[in-house]
């Protein structure tokens, strides 16, 4: 009976996690891995690695250790997404993580993010690399594939830059590129 309830409370987690962020839940690791790998195709989850971040000093904790080269991160407090992508965009992750810890706003980690780019202090990943994200908060996509395209301008690929955001919430987006000719450059693709 125990495992049931167990696997019930997991479940409810997993699919229901808008209702409580992690922080306030005492959750167990096999709940928060569980919960971490739903954005991914099922092909790419026994293998993705899964961490969080300690909020007051933005180490790493990793969770379960993977071998596909992905790695998960549960639903978090600052924007309420589980993400899941390459580990290759890892270091951009770890540095902002840093710069949350030390109580920066966002406009003061995106800019400070794109200077390190600029710097070279932080490498873009290679075109084409993915990211997964997950939400079951009101008022934004639920699920969103990224590809990573460094740099890149609408004209170079062929996609607006127009965002379809609205269009998404009511099961119609398309998709759509966002800080064009940066090295955050990306292509937000909406799955209904």
């Amino acid at each position: 009976m125990k495992y049931f309830a167990a696997l019930a409370s997991a479940a409810l987690f997993v699919w229901m996690p808008g209702l409580i962020t992690p922080p306030a839940l005492a959750a167990s690791a096999d709940e928060l891995i569980a919960q971490a790998v739903t954005p991914l195709p099922d092909d790419l989850r026994a293998g993705a690695t899964v961490l969080t971040y300690d909020t007051t000093t933005g180490a790493r904790k990793v969770l379960r250790q993977g071998t596909n080269g992905i790695e998960c991160q549960p639903e978090n407090s600052w924007d309420e997404f589980t993400r899941c992508y390459s580990k290759l965009i890892a270091p951009r992750y770890d540095f902002e993580a840093k710069l949350r810890a030390e109580k920066k706003s966002e406009k003061e980690i995106e800019a400070a993010t794109e200077a390190a780019f600029k710097s070279g202090a932080l490498k873009a990943p290679p075109a084409g690399t993915m990211s997964y994200r997950l939400s079951n908060k009101d008022g934004v996509i639920k699920r969103l594939w990224i590809v990573s395209v460094p740099y890149a301008t609408h004209d170079m690929l062929g996609v607006s830059t127009v965002s379809q955001r609205d269009a998404a919430l009511k099961g119609h987006g398309l998709p759509w590129m966002m800080l064009e000719g940066t090295a955050g450059a990306h292509i937000m693709i909406p799955i209904n």
